[in-house]
């Protein structure tokens, strides 16, 4: 592949003064976004950007492509005349850092190495350069340790306890504290590390460094735990990883130096200030590990104040000009201060939806544009419970408010038993001391994190955010102990492993035990009980409402309900539906009704059929006239009685035991044989293939009459009484158009009857479900009989994929996704290749035969956002979901019609 891809490059390495930010895509975003800054002017140490087309040649063939050594070799020559020094020089040595940088950011997740170039030769030149031994053998152990690691795949943990014993000796608390000689003595140690585990020196030539770094950072887009990401974020596999090679800036000098990451506003609340985190004597990748506590940004005021009003200044500059929540990497180096990252930050769903509507206040961007900056799953998230403030929990702690939410598990110390547990159906809390990417399973598995180190802008805290997971922070009040699985509270209670913990992510507050929740305010909007005010959480609700309202005048696809009851009808009117798009009537037949479909069954005679039926009709009626009521104005799409009749009566198991028991105690069982035998009359292989739906309708005389007869009645029942009923009878399961044909000539004809007995005019419309490959492939026939198709996409999905629902998500489908062959659940977003092609398809030779024929869908996609999406593409004029996810879906829907292809705020 690597000989069709190269000839089509111009180039594969750009200065950082070529770039810009729209080159995400070949410079990925850290790339991109350096440019941008040196294009501004900003005080970005001098680089170069490899590009994402290189990476993906590498990943294709194996190899480089053949001109990127010469490629490099250019820019480094520029780099070092730049700069006056040479890349690890005995004396003065300039040393470079090698970062991976991909299109969307995935912190953690793929390799860096700093302080390359240092070597057992330009070590005393750095030391003599500097002024500070200390300094120099302190970078040279973190290169060799980050090399070890990330190049050559030694085991980190060697380094990590080989750095605990060498504080240890020195009796020591902190790496700061550890002079040259101890560091010396560590890089001796080091080495043997590298030389026993890697079976190699460690390099002494500064090229070799850097180039074998540049393919470690190739290789790391295909690590374990960037892919799981990728699947985690639904990121494309394909798109491949930018290098950056960029001048070292030491911010480990001493105690006029330091490094930090800041954020234009709050990523966890949204709101304006001074956020961020600041260590002195550190280099970046400390902050985010969260081995040592941070300082909160706004000390450094009083610590270098020069250096803090120029951040502050560039803080500004960059969020007028990127027009959003900047996320900035920095060092400062014995007072000078360089830029190192920035991209558009991570942020919770309240932070992200209070934003928005701050920068349309601003005039920063318009309602469209504000539109893109919010997504369905985060509203998802703040319509989950929050803890309630008035129980009488017993906190122990107090972290940082690192990503919002209420959180309760056991307590587990690492991942391996996170994802066990889980997987188990137990709800976990993973406790450690600092996460780091190979923690990541469990993050995933876990209800919440909490870390006794680390601050907001920690690797649990970035990433948690991203995932929209609970999250608390350096809560430093915790003795986490890992290798025992327990934690000790301050008083000296010990949570041992499994024990319930509950975590506050809004407010950092950690709980012994399982804290009650409360509706969150969100829903307690939707639901009209709260409106917009004042206080924290009415802004919230001010933001949420103020989104709402603008993806409600942007849609085109109108968003119904799925449900079955007047009181589900009415919490989905209130969330915004605009109707009823799946009215399930199997569900009006359990419960005490269940009895007389077993008449129905067990019939012998017509006469016993019909006296069922009639005793059905008033109850259905019933049913009808109250969804009615509760959506008067508004469509209620009906389906017929769809599942398998056996479903109505008890388990064949069960029946024969008790048919069993009843002959051996000789006592009377008529009715059970009678039932047991009609059991195995109606078992199916399969039954979600058999006898059930329209089939159900042609077999069993009376059955979808007797439906179609009580929604006509209860229709007039409702005009008489001045309601506007607006009724549309859908048949399930159909498979070519003869089966509609003829029972739709049976309902037109039961109609026609209540008409004439009411003298009501009754306009119900009459359509089907496109569940079936052979109803999508023959929708121009089918369309000359329904004035609707509704797809029911689950059933469609299983009848595409050869899929039993209930079998294989329990059976393979974790592996599937672990393997990457599916990127999501094809039952959780439509599967646009397979099932949604014959959705398109079944849409337009729909219309082609009847250009009026109105199009939703019903299944489970109707409220996943990405699905939204692809129904809006298509043409379809409503989706319909349960009633929870109809905000979601109404916020979709405005999105799908306002997207920009130039917007994306991962």
């Amino acid at each position: 592949m690597s000989e069709n891809r190269e000839p089509h490059v111009a180039k594969f390495v750009y200065d950082f003064t070529e770039g810009n930010k729209d080159l995400k895509d070949l410079l990925g975003g850290k790339g991109a976004n350096l440019a941008e800054m040196t294009n501004l002017g900003l005080p970005v140490p001098p680089g170069f950007t490899i590009t994402t087309e290189a990476c993906k040649v590498y990943l294709d063939s194996g190899e480089e492509p053949a001109a990127l050594r010469d490629e490099v070799s250019a820019h480094l020559d520029a780099l070092e005349q730049r700069m006056g020094k040479k890349l690890g020089q005995a004396n003065d040595p300039l040393l470079v850092s090698v970062r991976s940088g991909a299109k969307f950011s995935m912190p953690g997740m793929m390799d860096t190495v700093l302080n390359i170039g240092l070597s057992d030769a330009s070590v005393q030149g750095l030391a003599q350069q500097a002024g500070d031994d200390r300094f120099a053998w302190d970078s040279y152990r973190r290169l060799i340790q980050m090399f070890g690691k990330t190049v050559l795949g030694v085991d980190g943990d060697l380094f990590e306890e080989a750095l605990e014993k060498a504080k240890e000796t020195k009796g020591v608390a902190v790496d700061t504290e550890l002079a040259a000689a101890d560091l010396k003595k560590l890089v001796t140690t080091f080495k043997k590390i590298v030389k026993k585990e890697a079976g190699r020196d460690f390099p002494q030539d500064p090229r070799e460094q850097m180039d074998l770094a540049i393919k470690a950072v190739f290789d790391s887009w295909n690590g374990d735990r960037a892919k799981l990401y990728r699947r985690q974020e639904r990121i494309p596999h394909d798109l491949g990883t930018a290098v950056n090679v960029c001048s070292m800036v030491f911010g480990n000098l001493g105690p006029d130096s330091g490094t930090g990451v800041a954020f234009t506003r709050d990523p966890a609340s949204g709101h304006q200030g001074v956020y961020g985190d600041y260590l002195q004597n550190a280099q970046g990748e400390d902050v985010v590990a969260g081995i040592r506590n941070t300082v909160p940004l706004a000390d450094l005021e009083r610590i270098d104040k020069k250096s803090y009003d120029q951040l502050m200044q560039i803080m500004e500059t960059l969020e007028n000009h990127y027009k959003d929540l900047c996320d900035i990497e920095f060092t400062i180096e014995r007072g000078r201060l360089w830029m190192l990252q920035t991209r558009v930050g991570k942020r919770t769903a309240g932070a992200a939806f209070r934003i928005a509507t701050q920068l349309v206040d601003q005039g920063l961007i318009d309602e469209t544009e504000a539109l893109q900056r919010v997504t369905g799953a985060q509203l998802a998230q703040l319509m989950f419970p929050r803890f309630d403030e008035a129980a009488k929990a017993g906190q122990v702690a107090r972290g940082i408010a690192a990503s919002p939410g209420a959180a309760v598990g056991k307590a587990v110390f690492d991942s391996y038993t996170a994802v066990k547990w889980s997987r188990s159906g137990e709800k976990v809390i993973l406790v450690r001391r600092e996460t780091n990417p190979d923690d990541l399973d469990g993050m995933i598995a876990a209800e919440g994190i909490l870390t006794s180190r680390g601050g907001k802008t920690s690797h649990a805290a970035v990433v948690a955010r991203g995932m929209g997971k609970t999250c608390v922070c350096g809560a430093e009040e915790l003795e986490v102990d890992t290798k025992r699985r327990r934690m000790t509270v301050p008083g000296g209670h010990v949570v041992e492993e499994g024990d319930v913990i509950s975590i506050d992510g809004s407010s950092g507050k950690v709980y012994l035990g399982e804290v009650p929740v409360v509706p969150s305010p969100v829903v307690e909007y939707f639901e009209g009980r709260m409106h917009p005010g004042a206080d924290d959480a009415d802004e919230l609700v001010e933001a949420v409402h103020r989104m709402m309202a603008f993806a409600d005048r942007k849609r085109r696809l109108r968003v119904r309900a799925n449900a079955d009851n007047a009181e589900d009808a009415l919490r989905a009117r209130r969330f915004g539906a605009q109707g009823i798009g799946l009215c399930r009537t199997e569900h009006m037949f359990l419960g005490d009704r269940r009895e007389l479909v077993e008449r129905l069954i067990l019939a012998d005679t017509e006469a016993e059929r019909e006296a069922s039926l009639k005793a059905l009709l008033p109850l259905q009626k019933k049913d009808f006239v109250e969804l009615f009521e509760a959506m008067d104005g508004l469509p209620v799409t009906i389906r017929l009685l769809d599942p398998p009749l056996h479903e109505f009566l008890p388990d064949i198991t069960e029946l024969s035991v008790r048919v069993a028991l009843a002959e051996s105690r000789q006592e009377p069982h008529e009715n059970e044989l009678r039932l047991l035998q009609a059991v195995h009359r109606l078992h199916e292989q399969n039954p979600m293939l058999g006898l059930r739906g329209v089939r159900l309708g042609l077999v069993i005389p009376g059955l979808f009459t007797m439906q179609v007869r009580a929604i006509a009645e209860a229709a007039a029942e409702r005009k008489a009484a001045k309601g506007d009923p607006r009724a549309e009878i859908m048949i399930p399961l159909v498979g070519t158009v003869q089966e509609l044909e003829i029972v739709r000539d049976e309902a037109d004809q039961v109609v026609a009857e209540v008409e004439a007995a009411t003298g009501t005019s009754l306009k119900l419309a009459i359509g089907t479900m496109i569940e079936l490959p052979r109803a999508a492939l023959t929708a121009g026939q089918i369309a000359e009989a329904a004035e609707f198709f509704s797809f029911g996409t689950n059933d469609l999905t299983q009848t595409v994929w050869g899929f039993s629902r209930d079998d294989v998500e329990a059976s393979f489908f974790t592996a599937y996704l672990e393997k990457g062959i599916f990127g999501v659940s094809p039952f959780e977003t439509i599967d646009k290749d397979g099932v949604g092609s014959l959705v398109k398809a079944a849409a337009e030779a729909g219309r082609r035969t009847r250009p009026d024929l109105k199009l939703g869908v019903c299944g489970e996609h109707g409220g996943d956002p990405e699905s939204v999406h692809f129904f809006h593409e298509v043409g379809l004029d409503y989706v319909s979901c349960s009633p929870f996810r109809i905000p979601v879906a109404r916020l979709e829907a405005g999105r799908a019609a306002t997207q920009s292809t130039g917007s994306d705020h991962r």
